[in-house]
């Protein structure tokens, strides 16, 4: 099958929703599909006004729809409501065109806290953003529970995975702190809220890997926290090697893919019981959840590291695909016939 991957989101970002499109594309190539990436670096772009580093396609829709007509692609994923994501709904409306959605960013909470938007404004824009998506894909039961109580419809799962083979235990340590270390890979955003995290009574030390706008005003504000700026692969893993907890400080999660690569290293995990981490931890016993985050922390030393590993083999890119296949529909398919065949191939894991 020949896949329009449309985002707003992709390489160079650094953030959970650019990583877990590029294991789509990935797992995709590898079960034999073409897919084309239409995301900012095919257009002229600007920075977004709330965070630099991303930037934002301007003027898109004439290419956009170029684009999309010289490929004539057999499905359209549409992974973020941004000007892409809007350019490509308006084509696929226009033309009545079946596609799919993702909902990856909580973006009704981000703007209540962070401008004071009423959270009935966004989720009226969102709502019909989706309407006519043939399935809205969700990473969580928690989540899609959320979104339909929301007046959300056709919401399909579509869960995460880590790569067990780069994240794993036994690396040696990036950095040797005073123990405990309490680690938090997350953007230096206002949406991470990060000083819920750094702001905690905790023995040992904290550890910050991530970059972004408010670096340094974070370094000034809390001079004591070791930051180590962005890391990726084994650079990343070994970060985690050096933790004994790792932190998820954000009230608005949708997953965390953080959470299972910190799992799969080794490192239990202590986070607020909302979605993502409820459906990621849940009851495996592999990290503590507390309205009190401290406590949490706390209680997340006492836990084995090979429980925590054990939990993360669990979650795989290859179900992960899967799943995705099951949802999707050919965009001249007025029946909503899925990949059958897709998958058959995949037989047990969706």
């Amino acid at each position: 099958m020949k896949f329009a991957l449309v985002s707003d989101a992709w390489r160079p970002q650094v953030n959970g929703v650019a990583r877990t499109l590029a294991a789509l594309h990935d797992g995709l190539l590898a079960a034999g599909h073409d897919v084309f990436p239409l995301t900012p670096e095919l257009f002229r772009t600007v920075p977004c006004p709330t965070d630099r580093e991303v930037r934002l396609a301007i003027a898109a829709r004439p290419r956009l729809t170029r684009l999309l007509e010289g490929l004539m692609p057999d499905a359209i994923h549409i992974a973020t409501e941004g000007p892409l994501g809007t350019a490509a709904r308006r084509y696929c409306m226009k033309r009545k065109l079946h596609f799919t959605t993702a909902y990856h960013t909580k973006y009704p909470e981000y703007l209540k806290a962070r401008f004071g938007v009423p959270m009935a404004w966004t989720y009226a824009l969102l709502r019909r953003f989706h309407r006519r998506s043939s399935a809205i894909m969700v990473a969580t039961e928690t989540l899609r529970r959320e979104l339909a109580e929301n007046g959300f419809e056709q919401l399909a799962l579509w869960t995460r995975g880590v790569d067990i083979a780069l994240f794993r235990p036994g690396y040696t340590p990036a950095l040797y702190l005073p123990r405990p270390v309490f680690l938090c890979v997350s953007r230096i955003a206002a949406e991470k809220d990060l000083p819920v995290f750094l702001d905690l009574d905790l023995p040992g030390s904290k550890l910050v890997v991530g970059d972004g706008h408010l670096l340094p005003q974070m370094k000034r504000r809390y001079p004591n926290v070791h930051f180590a700026g962005c890391q990726h692969g084994e650079a990343l893993a070994e970060h985690y090697a050096s933790a004994d907890v790792f932190v998820l400080p954000r009230r608005a999660e949708t997953f965390g893919l953080v959470m299972l690569e910190a799992l799969a290293c080794g490192v239990p995990v202590a986070a607020l019981p909302v979605a993502g981490p409820l459906d990621v931890i849940g009851d495996s016993g592999a990290g503590a959840l507390d309205w009190d985050l401290r406590a949490a922390a706390m209680a997340a030393l006492k836990i084995p590291r090979e429980l925590c590993r054990s939990h993360a083999e669990r979650f795989s890119w290859q179900t992960s695909i899967a799943q995705f296949l099951s949802h999707v529909v050919p965009v001249d398919n007025p029946s909503g016939i899925h990949f059958y065949a897709e998958r058959a191939r995949y037989a047990g894991l969706v």
